[in-house]
């Protein structure tokens, strides 16, 4: 069986987060972010702090993973979806200063849900249980901020035909129903 996948350039175009749809299987190339829970608590009081996104995430991807240490000559030996719900308390409001995407696994919230059809932004799904395979996507990382979170920090990756789906749309179309 073959499965068409649009491949997409990061950061991503917000026009072209429109031709997006849920379902869509996808290849993400260039750089994001990974970041988890004790993170985004963080970087929202940056955020309030400061009035505007810092470390260069206006129009970035948030993946929320936590890496694991370096292995077989990769950046990192695994590094899988956290749940996405998590950071539900912090996706609207950094949807709403420029995020354009967040990846996950799993459902999201009715708030999370609204902003993406407010904002133009989009939620993707990885798989969970494949932290291994999607650690071979990665190309680089390195640490931004928070490093004494450890696997919660602020990291910026480089990423190669990361395989994920559109979870949640610019229209608020969601895979979960």
């Amino acid at each position: 069986m073959s499965m068409d996948c649009r491949r997409i350039s990061l950061p991503l175009e917000r026009a072209a987060l429109a031709d997006l749809h849920a379902g869509d299987a996808c290849l993400l190339s260039g750089e994001m972010f990974m970041l988890r829970d004790a993170g985004h608590v963080r970087l929202l009081a940056e955020l309030e702090e400061q009035g505007s996104l810092p470390y260069g995430l206006d129009g970035a991807t948030i993946f929320y993973a936590g890496p694991s240490p370096a292995a077989a000559g990769r950046p990192f030996g695994a590094v899988g979806p956290t749940t996405a719900s998590r950071m539900d308390f912090a996706a609207p409001t950094l949807y709403r200063a420029g995020v354009a995407a967040t990846l996950g696994k799993g459902v999201r919230s009715a708030e999370v849900i609204e902003a993406c059809k407010e904002t133009g932004s989009i939620y993707f799904v990885a798989t969970g249980g494949a932290a291994a395979l999607l650690a071979r996507c990665v190309v680089s990382g390195e640490t931004l901020a928070y490093d004494d979170l450890g696997t919660e920090a602020l990291w910026r990756i480089e990423v190669s035909d990361l395989p994920v789906f559109v979870g949640i749309d610019t229209q608020g179309e969601c895979i979960y129903g």
